[in-house]
């Protein structure tokens, strides 16, 4: 299925894809105590998809996760993507990313897209990401998960299909 082609629909003033990237030395995620995903060395994407996102906004998750050169080559500079220094992606869905405390204490998460409709999306970055032959674990969507890293450097990127920080 090409990339963005299920409910993924893009709107007039929408929301943005939203994801936290982490450099890892190992990333695991549990549900109820079991691991359902596990990595080594290689990216921990906190994912959320907004209202209104639409192929263009996957489309660019995907190449900005694909290609971040936040890896150290043999000179100590950050210049290898993921898939050149032979790591992986555990991917997890979190649509508190999307939470709005501009008024009050409260978050709003009215900007996040509504669960299955996100469920696909995420599953669409998913399946693109393996489709570059990186390998991908992920966590189970809508599930009260445990997520326990090991952030190497720390190196932590946000990223945002919309706007800049």
């Amino acid at each position: 299925m090409p990339l963005g082609t299920v409910l993924c629909l893009t709107r007039a003033f929408g929301e943005n894809v939203r994801a936290v990237v982490q450099r890892v030395k190992q990333a695991q995620v549990a549900v109820q105590e079991q691991i359902v995903g596990a990595i080594g060395p290689g990216l921990l994407v906190l994912l959320s998809a907004g209202e209104g996102d639409g192929p263009s906004d996957l489309s660019y998750m995907v190449e900005k996760v694909a290609g971040l050169r936040i890896f150290t080559d043999a000179q100590g500079k950050m210049n290898l993507d993921v898939t050149q220094a032979g790591g992986a992606v555990l991917l997890v869905s979190q649509f508190t990313l999307h939470g709005d405390v501009r008024r009050g204490k409260r978050p709003s998460f009215v900007a996040a897209m509504a669960p299955e409709a996100a469920r696909q999306c995420i599953d669409q970055v998913a399946k693109a990401l393996g489709g570059r032959g990186i390998v991908v674990a992920q966590g189970v969507f809508g599930a009260d998960m445990q997520v326990g890293l090991v952030n190497d450097g720390p190196v932590t990127i946000l990223l945002d299909s919309r706007r800049l920080f």
